[in-house]
This record gives structure tokens, sequence and C-alpha cells, in this order.
């Protein structure tokens, strides 16, 4: 590879890396939002106009003036059904867990992903994945589950680890499929698909239930545009040129935005340990990017 061609490969791997970490962002805020929402609709009913509405834009935009491939709608289905899965799981947990806590337990997809591509795809890890991974394990430990951080072992933390499973597979999914299917026509599929698997549910799990209300309004115009429309469009794209297993990491900042969002919006003071387990998070960061500017390429976070 030229020096041209490697200078341009990393610059792709630092612009994907900022476009996930801007996602992270708008994932980490919106978790106090939500929780706000929630006590003018049902979990599910939240998700199916999320979903709906984020569709309708996705499509306008993006929808596909050919026929697609059964390979694609296929790929489309399946990563809708983690997404419907996962979202639908963290929003019944959050009713009865507190926003940074689920936060923490969502985010244990960033050790999950390494894990079920070492056991179910046989793949041979980086040992800086592994590094990576497990010193933001220890972060988001510090950051919410040191002593005082909240987390407990009711129904909903249970749920909410369901939600890390599903998010950790559909992690894997898109970054098996991305580089190979056009990234737009899987943002438009899988929010798509998410939709259409919530509204199926919603009748068989809750009593569909809306009451109008600013709150309400705002939860469902930031999460349908912001977190759900732009994201995985930019995740889809991203994940064509980094890996996984350094996506979740990157994905572990969303409790730290969470947090900070919780701190600022509903003044929750930050403990020492807290900012200690911040740091490990930032320092994981670093060992998974020094890893891919040292062999000149995403690919290589996986051997």
């Amino acid at each position: 590879m030229s020096a041209r061609g490697g200078t341009s490969a990393r610059a792709r791997v630092w612009l994907a890396d900022l476009a996930l970490l801007g996602v992270t962002l708008v994932w980490g805020v919106t978790f106090p939002v939500v929780k706000a929402a929630l006590a003018d609709a049902g979990p599910l009913s939240f998700n199916a106009a999320r979903l709906s509405l984020a569709a309708l834009l996705l499509a306008a935009v993006y929808w596909p003036r050919r026929r697609l491939p059964a390979a694609t709608w296929g790929v489309g289905a399946l990563l809708g059904l983690f997404l419907a899965a996962g979202y639908a799981l963290q929003t019944v947990g959050l009713e009865t867990t507190p926003p940074a806590v689920s936060a923490f337990l969502t985010s244990v997809s960033v050790v999950l992903v390494p894990a079920l591509l070492a056991v179910g795809w046989r793949r041979r890890l980086a040992p800086t994945a592994w590094a990576g991974a497990l010193l933001a394990l220890a972060g988001l430990y510090l950051l919410l589950a040191a002593p005082g951080g909240g987390v407990g072992t009711g129904w909903g933390e249970g749920l909410t680890l369901g939600c890390a499973l599903a998010f950790a597979l559909h992690i894997i999914t898109l970054g098996e499929w991305a580089p190979r299917l056009g990234f737009r026509d899987l943002a438009v599929l899988q929010i798509g698909f998410a939709a259409a698997f919530t509204w199926v549910a919603l009748p068989l799990a809750e009593r569909p239930h809306w009451q109008a209300s600013p709150r309400l309004g705002l939860a469902l115009l930031a999460t349908a545009v912001l977190a759900t429309a732009v994201a995985f469009t930019a995740q889809s794209w991203a994940q064509q040129f980094t890996p996984a297993t350094h996506t979740a990491v990157v994905f572990a900042f969303e409790p730290v935005f969470a947090w900070l969002a919780s701190t600022l919006g509903w003044h929750e003071r930050l403990r020492a340990a807290q900012l200690a387990g911040a740091a490990l998070i930032v320092l994981a960061m670093v060992v998974v990017e020094w890893r891919t500017a040292e062999r000149g390429g995403a690919a290589e976070g996986i051997r």
C-alpha cells in the first residue's frame, strides 16, 4: 500500500470514529429524555412511534431507485429484529432503572462483541481488542456500578442486559455486512423492519398508549431524527471502515454522555470513582486507536 493510500485509510478510520462518537453522544443524551417521556407513553408505544417516524424520514431521503437483492432484504430484516428487540428491552427496563444505570448495562455490549466473535465466529482477536474492552468495562464499573452507583438486581436491569446482547449482535452483523452492501440501503431497511416488528409486538405486550405533551413530542423528535435516522445512517457508513470490536469500544462513551446529561439536567453529582471510570473509558479508546494507527487500517482490529 502506498503512503498516500495508508494515510487515506487512517483518515477514513478517524473520520468513522468521529461519526461513531457523535452517534454515541446523541444516544447518551437521550437516556434521561426518554426516561421522562415514558410518563406519557408506554415503552413499545414510544418505540413504535419513534421508529416509524425515523423510517419515513430515511425512506424519503434514501429509498433505493433500484431493485434490491434478496440478501440485502434479509440482512436488513435481521438487523431490524436485533434493533427492535434491543430497544424494546431497553425501554421497558428504563421504566424502573435510572438512566445512567441503563446506559452502563447497555454498554456491556462492549465486552459481549469480542466474546461473541471469539466464540461464535471463531475470530482470533488482537490482544489490544481485549485490553480495550476490559479497560472500558472497568471504567464503566467505576463510573456507574461502584458503591453508591445504583446498579441493582431487579427486573429492569435484567431486561437491559438482554438489550446489551441484542445490540452486540446488531454491531457484529452490521460490521459483517456493511462493507459489502450499501450503507444507505441497510440504514433504511433496518429501521423499517424494526418499526414493523415493534408494531407487531405492541398489542401483544402492552395496551397502546400515547398522551400528547411537550416532553413526549421533544423525545420523539430527538430520538426519531437524531438518535435513529441520523445515528444509524452514520453507524452504517462508519462500520464500512472500522471493525465491530472497535465500534463497541467507541460506544463505551455512551454512559459517560448519559451521566453528564443527567448531571447537567438533573443535577446528579459525579464522585471521584466515577471520574476515574470516565478516564479509563477514554484510555480504552486510545488503546484501540493506537492499534489501528500502528497497523494502518480498521481491519487489523480482528486478525
